[in-house]
């Protein structure tokens, strides 16, 4: 379990949910990590879950603000000494309905936070540190970004783009820097709970095992992209969907 030490990873959107699952699984393996998140108070609360500051660094802003991405990176830098991993969990989805009734400043900022922020934090993480001595990254994208996806399809157009975004990437940054994703179906968050809410054990009956994620489940295949045992790994987008999409589902 120490197969991160010495190493420093950056996770986005980590307050809670999927991004704090990942960072607690690194630090699980040795890692130091520096979190962030839109709200001090969780963030707060979120390093002292994680160990307190020999084991995390919190940082509160918006992951698609210029100034905070820069603040960020060098704040972790400046705390370990180096960053190896980066996280890009951070994703938004305000609107729900059709794509077509979809407002144009709406589907803008689900695209700035979803699929250009991803690219800025891995263009700082590659000059700051990775560029020079190598690193990981991993892309938490959806299965929605897969095929159709009813009623949160430009969330899904976004998903789709992080996971092109992603091939594109690795294809140039190799061999230093490898860059993979994740594609979770739905998994019991806040983020998620109109998914899944007052019905859950409807909406498992649609996966083959029977019922849906937990952070867990998407930290331990993250940390495994995000390590040497996945080194000749890069450009790829793990489906970690309980078998939901053998059957064609969402």
């Amino acid at each position: 379990m120490n197969s991160f030490k010495d190493r420093v990873a950056l996770v986005t959107g980590a307050s809670r949910g999927i991004g704090l699952g990942i960072a607690r699984e690194l630090v699980a393996r040795g890692a130091r990590v520096c979190v962030t998140a839109r709200k001090p108070e969780p963030l707060a609360e979120a390093v002292a879950a994680l160990g307190g500051d020999e084991h995390a660094l919190g940082v509160p802003g918006k992951a698609d603000d210029e100034a905070h991405r820069a603040d960020a990176i060098a704040q972790a830098i400046a705390r370990f000494g180096r960053l190896d991993m980066l996280v890009n969990n951070t994703g938004i989805n305000p609107v729900h309905g059709s794509v077509l009734d979809v407002e144009e400043s709406a589907a803008a900022k689900i695209m700035a936070v979803n699929v250009l922020a991803p690219l800025a934090w891995i263009r700082l993480a590659r000059d700051a540190w990775m560029g020079e001595h190598g690193g990981s990254v991993v892309n938490v994208a959806s299965v929605a970004g897969l095929r159709v996806s009813p009623g949160i399809g430009i969330y899904g157009v976004s998903k789709a783009a992080l996971i092109r975004l992603t091939q594109e990437v690795a294809y140039e940054l190799g061999p230093r820097i490898r860059v993979n994703a994740v594609a979770p179906a739905v998994v019991k968050t806040k983020f998620a709970t109109a998914l899944y809410e007052g019905r859950e054990e409807e909406v498992a009956k649609a996966y083959p095992l029977k019922r849906l994620g937990v952070p867990e489940d998407i930290a331990g295949a993250v940390a495994f992209l995000l390590s040497e045992e996945a080194g000749w790994v890069t450009g790829q987008t793990v489906v970690l969907d309980g078998g939901l999409t053998l059957g064609g589902g969402l």
